[in-house]
């Protein structure tokens, strides 16, 4: 005799379904861990994030049978408290959204921007930029001397740098994927890791774009107690002769009368 009707076995096209999501799962997972540093999440793991949608809407819109009781989306989905799938999939669509990687991807998701794309290759030549430049140098150079580094890399480095600059602007207004916020984590990662080698590792100075604005604001700003005092070192003398005047002006008139009382 079989169990009691109210333990019904998963139909084999809910059991399909659910082995498919458990695969997807598991590929999606193996992806994310294995790009989490340097990160790569984005770049590397949105055709397995893409497929687990799929195969969560897959089960979330499967009728399985004309029984309602064995519907797969109710079997699967919400038949117990923890809702293990739901849970799994509420993990991956938070941890995606968490790295906006829709920011790198094209509408569709199916494969990176195109800004997304110049981003990286300019990414790439930096780093074999500055891999070529390392080649040997401290054979004849202090380690701590990067100047080869500084000279010959400032080109590729500032472009970078500068593109990254008018990624962040064009994604405040929308942007090519149509999400305003963070820049996707695969291109702020790079940028930082970037960053951090030209300023720390090689102490190389800051792109000319940066800094004019920095001193002529700190210019400006130093410049303000010069004209500050200067204005009231002129101000109270002119002030002062304004108010001698008047003593000249009555002393004069003094003499005239006197002069005419003698005459």
């Amino acid at each position: 005799a079989g169990l009691p009707g109210d333990l019904p076995e998963l139909e084999p096209e809910c059991r399909s379904l659910l082995a498919a999501f458990a695969e997807g799962s598991a590929a999606l997972t193996g992806c994310l861990g294995r790009r989490a540093r340097p990160v790569r999440l984005c770049q590397g793991c949105h055709g397995h994030y893409r497929r687990l949608l799929a195969q969560y809407g897959s089960i979330a819109r499967a009728l399985g049978n004309s029984s309602e009781s064995h519907n797969c989306a109710k079997s699967i989905l919400t038949s117990d408290r923890l809702q293990i799938v739901v849970t799994l999939s509420e993990f991956f669509n938070e941890t995606w959204e968490a790295a906006n990687c829709a920011n790198c991807l094209k509408n569709n998701s199916e494969g990176l921007s195109n800004s997304t794309e110049e981003f990286l290759d300019l990414f790439n030549k930096s780093l074999t930029c500055f891999e070529h430049n390392l080649q040997g140098q401290t054979v004849f150079l202090s380690p701590n001397n990067y100047t080869e580094v500084c000279k010959n890399c400032n080109e590729t480095y500032t472009r970078l740098n500068d593109l990254y600059n008018n990624l962040q602007r064009m994604n405040r207004q929308g942007g090519e994927s149509g999400h305003s916020a963070h820049l996707c984590i695969d291109v702020e990662d790079a940028m930082n890791i970037t960053r951090k080698l030209w300023s720390r590792t090689f102490n190389c100075s800051v792109p000319c774009s940066d800094t004019v604005p920095v001193i002529a604001v700190s210019s400006f700003i130093l410049f303000l107690p010069v004209v500050f005092y200067l204005s009231s070192f002129l101000h109270s003398k002119q002030k002062k002769r304004i108010l001698i005047l008047p003593k000249r002006i009555q002393s004069n008139a003094s003499l005239v009368n006197i002069q005419e009382k003698y005459s």
